[in-house]
């Protein structure tokens, strides 16, 4: 074992055994979004004292899986709407927000991911990574990550 588990037997004031630990996970896959395919979750939830919502990338897909809308603006919408969905189903909200990590497919995008952004995070600013890549899809305008803690 390394120092630092030797350093927390000598300096706990309680017994410590590894097995004691246990961190259920939740996998939320609420109604409203269209279904996960090829074997994911939308969210995955890992409970212990606190909360950590891990929410796979979401695009702009309608709750039928099939439709998309054209424009960035609408499918960053349907996102973020899929996004709160999937936070209440977690008992959390936006505030809860840590960690956005979105994927553009062009830079062109930015300053309108930026209003979505502020729009939907309000005073609160999680750590943020924007990456401009080739989306899965081309109809793709963008994918967003989020991680969420309480």
């Amino acid at each position: 074992m390394g120092g630092c588990f030797h350093y927390c037997l000598r300096r706990c004031n309680r017994p410590f055994n590894l097995k004691q630990i246990n961190m259920p996970v939740i996998k939320h896959n609420p109604e409203g979004l269209f279904a996960p395919y090829r074997a994911y979750s939308h969210a995955v939830e890992v409970k212990g004292d606190s909360s950590l919502l891990i929410i796979s990338g979401l695009n702009g897909y309608l709750a039928d899986g099939q439709t998309m809308p054209d424009s960035f603006e609408e499918q960053g919408e349907i996102i973020w709407q899929h996004i709160g969905t999937i936070l209440k189903s977690a008992g959390m909200g936006y505030e809860n927000v840590v960690s956005i990590r979105t994927y553009l497919a062009d830079p062109s995008y930015d300053e309108a991911n930026v209003k979505l952004r502020m729009k939907y995070m309000g005073d609160n600013r999680p750590a943020s990574t924007v990456i401009c890549c080739q989306l899965l899809e081309p109809k793709w305008k963008l994918e967003v990550e989020i991680m969420a803690a309480k």
